[in-house]
């Protein structure tokens, strides 16, 4: 087994971790209490556009507070997906950069829309023929997780990409998916949860906080549904910066700076934007909330919020 580096080796090797965040800090005691992981999106650029030194940090927050696993929210390989299990760009933009013994858990995986160019096949089988790690069971999933406490979280892990009108004839090939299917499963999968709580996972956004990336596409198709059956949380990325936005009860968190950054306009309705800021995102879920942070470059946390479950 590879033994676990201390938070003190990580500190002397010169990673500023985010302090602030107050499960980066906590006793074994009281991350024993959490359910604590990782999230980045839009990553897989071969190393370049800082993706090298934001997987760094993110092994070094992972360490820090105990993560579990590493959710990926889609845009895995840049330009264009993969070509086979045996394609350069798994060693090339996965694992040469995600190399630190916290990042060897567990991957929870979805597909965005760059995925589609490629094969997208081969991220389905790659989990058995390739890196362990790697975890993309279907197109769409749920997982349910157990809390220290006892009570679940289900997370739904959608395939948004089908959904965007504007990739029909174009090279993102997504016409031989029955977008339909995936709806019904969705709504019927949420109508049976009975976990404390349901968080969805997207690629694409619903809501921004700056709001020119709001999609009406995602809009029309999903928000119904997670109204309908309380969803409270909403985490994407696509859209390549760091957002938050909290609209009529529903959290939307934009996560999409794992490598290139673009540029980004000023907040609308009381929302966080991070203009030019590459980032993660750590978690920590307990039944009463779900705090997240977003971290930096430098280890230090950018932006963070406590949402508490509703009564």
């Amino acid at each position: 087994m590879t033994p676990l580096v201390s938070r003190r080796s990580v500190l002397r090797a010169g990673a500023a971790l985010p302090l602030s965040c107050n499960w980066l800090g906590q006793s074994a005691l009281a991350r024993a209490r959490a359910h604590n992981f990782v999230v980045i999106g839009d990553w897989g650029r071969q190393g370049h556009y800082q993706q090298r030194e934001l997987g760094a940090r993110m092994g070094d927050v992972a360490q820090a507070f105990g993560s579990l696993y590493t959710v990926s929210l889609g845009d895995n390989f840049y330009e264009d997906g993969v070509q086979g299990v045996d394609d350069p760009n798994w060693r090339l933009s996965f694992e040469d950069i995600y190399t630190a013994p916290s990042l060897q858990s567990p991957w929870r995986v979805i597909l965005g829309n760059h995925d589609y160019r490629g094969d997208v096949a081969a991220q389905l089988a790659y989990g058995m023929a390739g890196d362990k790690r790697w975890s993309l069971p279907a197109r769409y999933y749920t997982r349910i997780e157990q809390l220290p406490d006892g009570t679940t979280a289900e997370f739904f892990f959608l395939d948004t990409s089908p959904f965007i009108r504007a990739y029909r004839g174009t090279n993102v090939k997504i016409l031989d998916q029955d977008t339909h299917a995936q709806l019904a499963w969705f709504e019927q999968r949420l109508a049976v949860s009975t976990a404390h709580w349901k968080i969805v996972i997207g690629h694409h956004p619903v809501h921004t906080a700056e709001g020119r990336f709001d999609e009406p596409d995602l809009i029309a198709a999903f928000l119904p549904i997670m109204r309908r059956h309380g969803v409270r949380i909403y985490v994407n990325g696509h859209i390549h910066n760091l957002q938050y936005l909290e609209k009529d009860g529903l959290h939307y968190i934009n996560n999409g700076a794992g490598s290139r950054v673009d540029p980004l306009g000023p907040a609308q309705g009381g929302g966080f934007v991070a203009p030019g800021a590459h980032g993660f995102m750590a978690v920590s879920l307990t039944r009463d909330a779900f705090d997240f942070a977003f971290v930096g470059l430098d280890g230090q946390k950018i932006f963070g919020r406590r949402i508490e479950h509703a009564a």
